[in-house]
């Protein structure tokens, strides 16, 4: 706080004498010095939260204890600070504005990666005729098998890969991010491509390219989306797209699909070499020791970010394979789940979002743990149902204007909808850091669900009770972990 040259310093008030055989001219009292000290500093001494701070100024103004002594009667700096705390009552100044709200972010950019996050699937679209052949053992058209094995994979490691980078964005670090970034993709890449080989082993090399390829765009995308780069992500991926839409309304030569196929994941692999080409100083930090900055040389905390994109990759794979593993669907993967839970991805985001926002301005505003719990639990049930709403619209838009589509009853509804709350309170388990309970819940659901399939189970009535037992799971998890105010700061 600034403070004039000379206010502390200053002679004490001393009275004048009457003169002489006349009448004395009525004095008023002199005021007390210390109230004047109190009066001087008063914005400082109000925001003190101890006697030794306002002690610490006094010294600093170079006021020494028989200064203090002579000029306001007490013994030193210290007695005069617990006076001033005492005479001057708390007030704490707020801030300037509005409180910072971190959580604030653009809907505008939760749908665009929600689009991104979707616009991937018309490769399958684009790529059909090229995977002809008879179904698998499962029911499965030609090349799913390798397909789902290499998106699994990928899914997993780059989950993984992602809060790593993630990690290191949130230390300030960009160029070691970068670095993260350059040796994962290319690892999770070729991991992906040597998954599709060991489920299916070289006899089907279409679907082998198109599992390599598909590989290799996860691993680019996964670049970009970190390092918020997802309006060139989209840009690359509109040939694609173009070429898809295209073919669902008239055939497209066999040349321009895999002309169109290859582009589209060589401009995002392009693209994402580009952003993370490192220059010669830091290749020589690379090899560099101690750099590890706060983050563990070891990945083991990405780990269960590994775990939970890997099972939560698995149940959306189940609600897309629901019809096909049921018998009711004769084409590709029922694409209409899958669809209207990639797309749901950017509200669920946003709604996130506002749901730390909302909890922040609660913690702010509650004046009991009581009322704090009270409105946590009505933010989250309203951002949640916010969620269900979205995908419900979603999943019977999917449904109606998808070709050769299952309609969408009851049953199916219900699942897609448990499975969006089994999926949103993961990724809000994710974002508070609790996302170890959010794995294990997901991958007991997810080997549920590949037990009835091995047993040839139902597929939807087993996916409702499935889902519905995940829900309750993380709900429980999610209402024990928000309703402690530590764990909102």
């Amino acid at each position: 706080m600034s403070r004039s040259p000379g206010l502390l310093r200053g002679a004490r008030p001393v009275a004048l004498p009457t003169i002489p055989h006349q009448r004395a001219t009525p004095r008023r009292a002199a005021p007390d010095p210390i109230d004047e000290l109190a009066a001087q500093l008063d914005d400082f001494v109000a925001a003190a939260v101890h006697p030794d701070e306002i002690a610490a100024l006094l010294e600093s103004d170079g006021l020494s204890d028989d200064q203090i002594r002579e000029r306001y009667g007490v013994r030193n700096s210290f007695a005069l600070a617990e006076e001033l705390y005492a005479r001057v009552p708390r007030r704490h100044p707020g801030p300037d504005g509005p409180p910072a709200d971190p959580w604030r972010v653009s809907l505008l950019g939760c749908l665009l990666r929600g689009l991104v996050f979707a616009l991937p699937g018309f490769a399958h679209v684009l790529g059909a005729p090229l995977l002809a052949g008879p179904r698998d053992d499962l029911g499965l058209p030609a090349g799913t098998v390798p397909l789902l094995a290499g998106a699994l994979c990928g899914w997993s490691w780059n989950q993984g890969l992602s809060h790593r980078a993630y990690t290191w964005l949130g230390l300030g670090d960009r160029a070691a991010a970068r670095r993260c970034l350059l040796v994962g993709a290319p690892v999770g890449a070729l991991l992906g491509s040597l998954a599709a080989l060991a489920v299916t082993g070289p006899a089907h090399p279409a679907a082998l390219a198109f599992a390599a390829g598909q590989s290799c765009y996860l691993g680019a995308s996964t670049v970009l989306l970190v390092l918020g780069r997802e309006r060139i992500l989209l840009a690359a991926l509109a040939p694609m797209t173009g070429g898809a839409l295209l073919s669902l309304v008239e055939p497209v030569p066999s040349s321009l699909r895999l002309l169109l196929l290859v582009v589209s994941p060589g401009a995002v692999t392009v693209l994402a070499l580009r952003e993370v080409r490192p220059t010669l100083r830091e290749m020589g930090e690379l090899v560099a020791p101690g750099r590890a900055g706060g983050v563990s040389r070891l990945p083991v905390g990405s780990l269960p970010y590994a775990l939970f994109g890997l099972a939560s990759g698995a149940l959306v794979l189940y609600a897309a394979l629901g019809d096909v593993l049921a018998g009711q669907a004769h084409s590709a993967p029922a694409a209409p789940a899958a669809v209207a839970l990639t797309l749901s991805m950017g509200p669920a985001e946003w709604l996130l979002h506002r749901f730390r926002s909302g909890s922040l301005a609660g913690l702010r505003a509650a004046g009991t743990a009581r009322a704090f719990r009270r409105a946590t639990a009505r933010t989250v049930t309203l951002c949640l149902a916010g969620y269900l709403l979205v995908l419900l619209a979603l999943g019977v838009l999917a449904a109606l204007l998808w070709p050769h589509a299952p309609e969408p009853t009851g049953m199916r509804l219900a699942g897609l909808l448990l499975l969006g709350v089994v999926l949103w309170t993961g990724l809000l388990l994710q974002s508070f850091g609790a996302v170890l309970g959010a794995a294990v819940v997901c991958s007991l659901a997810a080997l549920a669900q590949t037990g009835a399939l091995l047993h040839h189970l139902p597929a939807h009535p087993v996916a409702v009770a499935v889902y519905a037992a995940a829900a309750a799971a993380q709900a429980v998890l999610a209402g024990a972990l928000l309703g402690r105010a530590t764990a909102h700061r």
